[in-house]
């Protein structure tokens, strides 16, 4: 029975040409293909596009937040920085008073 429809289709198909020419029917199957892809632009790739579009904004907006953390880590890592090293520095001060007065009493 499926060879049936297959011939019929053919036939049909055919006889079409026969009757129309191969332009016109031609134009037909194409004006089916081009109304098949705008119907599927419309249903499938929009919303998707769309849907990327959020996805994309939430991203940024993520990518944003983050280099405002980093931006004020790296500000409180340079303060910490900034005081340890001034208080290594004061420790050396120190230490250097020390030796310092321990060469002069043993100097005198």
């Amino acid at each position: 029975m499926q060879d049936e429809i297959n011939v019929v289709q053919e036939i049909s198909i055919a006889q079409l040409i026969a009757d129309f020419g191969f332009p016109v029917v031609m134009v037909v199957g194409l004006g089916y293909f081009v109304y098949y892809v705008w119907k599927t632009i419309n249903n499938v790739i929009d919303p998707a596009v769309q849907e990327m579009k959020g996805t994309i904004i939430r991203l940024t907006d993520q990518l944003r937040l983050l280099d405002q953390d980093m931006i004020r880590l790296q500000t409180k890592v340079n303060t910490v920085l900034k005081n340890k090293n001034k208080q290594v520095l004061e420790n050396e001060k120190e230490k250097n008073k020390k030796t310092d007065r321990n060469n002069r009493t043993r100097k005198i």
